[in-house]
């Protein structure tokens, strides 16, 4: 897949700074080498390929990649079954926008590629209640009666007034 971050664009959609040093390294690495020369030219026509579909649907095709342009198939990525569904109602719009930019678009594949990376949510700290909440369960726990309904309560309410307290 050519997801590089090198070819992505910064939060406002401009390229950044660090990006743009990214690709003038690679562009001169590729430049460098006879063999890896010869594949400049079809990563450049996919990074504009890549950026036109984006404009023709920018709020969805953020997580998804070109894959393969060959005789006038496009095949693109999609992370997940949803958003594939989702995007192939779009297909006439993003087909008619590539052709008005002079991309030959005969034909428009999907192909559902789950992320080979997931990235777990950075864990939270757990809440701090303030003093005053604090004392007010602790004085609720004690205020309830003693019964074995309200038990389970009570010791609920006792351990997160001690771990508050710490």
């Amino acid at each position: 897949m050519l997801r590089s971050s090198s070819f992505l664009p910064s939060q406002n959609g401009a390229p950044s700074a660090q990006s743009s040093r990214s690709a003038r390294g690679a562009g001169d690495f590729l430049r460098a080498h006879d063999k890896m020369a010869a594949i400049l030219p079809g990563v450049t026509r996919m990074v504009a390929l890549q950026k036109a579909c984006a404009a023709a649907l920018p709020a969805m095709f953020g997580a998804c990649a070109v894959l393969q342009f060959e005789s006038a198939q496009l095949v693109l990525s999609t992370p997940n079954a949803a958003l594939a569904s989702k995007l192939k109602q779009q297909l006439p719009k993003l087909q008619e926008a590539l052709l008005t930019q002079g991309w030959q678009v005969s034909s428009i594949r999907l192909k559902i590629q789950v992320a080979q990376k997931l990235q777990k949510p950075p864990k939270s700290a757990p809440p701090v209640l303030p003093p005053v909440a604090t004392s007010a369960f602790d004085a609720l726990e004690k205020a309830l009666p003693d019964s074995p309904r309200n038990q389970a309560l009570k010791t609920a309410i006792a351990a997160m007034v001690r771990k508050q307290r710490r």
